[in-house]
């Protein structure tokens, strides 16, 4: 898939390991998780793919973010994204909204 962030948070957290806004701070073993899961997403090719793997635990959000889907990076924190199919040929697009804490 190709990945695509929407925030800059986010990219500045899987490009540096930290933020530059003070607001979001993580753990370092939440930032090394982060990185993992957006490095899988980067060598997935689509979400039958994905789907395969129970460890990321790929989930269709309902209610106002019913377009979004979600894998978990650890028990407390989740990657939401949602996913574009572009024709000719076949790519996939990630767009990384948010990494939030599950537990809310």
């Amino acid at each position: 898939m190709i990945v695509v962030f929407d925030k800059k948070y986010l990219q500045e957290l899987y490009q540096y390991g930290k933020s530059s806004e003070k607001k979001y701070r993580f753990q370092p073993q939440v930032i090394r998780k982060y990185k993992n899961c957006i490095e899988f997403l980067l060598e997935t090719p689509d979400l039958q793919t994905l789907a395969k793997y129970n460890g990321l635990n790929l989930k269709k959000l309902t209610g106002d973010k019913k377009e979004t889907f979600s894998i978990r990076v650890d028990k407390k924190y989740r990657i939401e994204f949602t996913v574009q199919e572009v024709q000719e040929p076949v790519v996939t697009i990630c767009l990384i909204t948010e990494l939030s804490s599950h537990y809310k």
